[in-house]
C-alpha cells in the first residue's frame, strides 16, 4: 500500500523524542498507507498542508457523501481545515471544486443551517464564514 512518503519520495527523518506530538503524529501518518488513513488523520494532515495532493481529493469525496462529517473535535473539522487550503490546492481539482461548492450550497440554504436548532455546535461560524468564502470565489 503507499505512503505520502513513497508518492512524494521525500522521507522525514525520525522526531525522536523531543519532536512534539504533532511533528511525531504527522511524520507517523505520512508513513501510514493513504488507504488506512481516518477522517482524523485527513483532517491533521490537510490542518498541516502535507500530502494535500494526495489528501484533497479523498477528503472531497468523504465531504461530499457528508459535509459536515467530524474527526476528533466538531461536525465539520475536516470540512473547516479544507476550505482553509490556499487557492493553488485546487488547481488541478477543478471539478471536485464544483462538486463540493455545489454541495455546500445546499447546506447553506437547506437544512442544517437554515434551523439554528439544527446547526452544529460552535465553531459553526468559523464554519459558516469558511464556506461563504469558499462559494464566493
Amino acid at each position: 500500500m503507499t505512503t505520502i512518503e513513497q508518492l512524494e519520495r521525500d522521507i522525514w527523518p525520525d522526531p525522536g523524542p523531543d519532536g512534539t506530538f504533532l511533528v511525531r503524529r504527522c511524520t507517523e501518518l505520512r508513513r501510514r498507507p493513504v488507504a488506512e488513513f481516518t477522517v482524523e488523520d485527513l483532517r491533521i494532515m490537510l490542518g498541516q498542508q502535507i500530502g494535500v495532493s494526495t489528501l484533497l481529493p479523498i477528503a472531497v469525496q468523504v465531504l461530499l457523501r457528508d459535509p459536515l462529517t467530524e474527526g476528533d473535535y466538531y461536525p465539520g473539522d475536516l470540512l473547516l481545515h479544507v476550505l482553509r487550503l490556499p487557492d493553488s490546492a485546487w488547481s488541478n481539482l477543478r471539478a471536485e471544486r464544483k462538486r463540493l461548492a455545489s454541495t455546500l450550497a445546499q447546506l447553506v440554504v437547506g437544512p442544517p443551517f437554515s434551523d439554528p436548532d439544527l446547526r452544529p455546535r460552535d465553531p459553526n461560524r468559523q464554519l459558516r464564514d469558511a464556506m461563504a468564502r469558499f462559494l464566493g470565489q
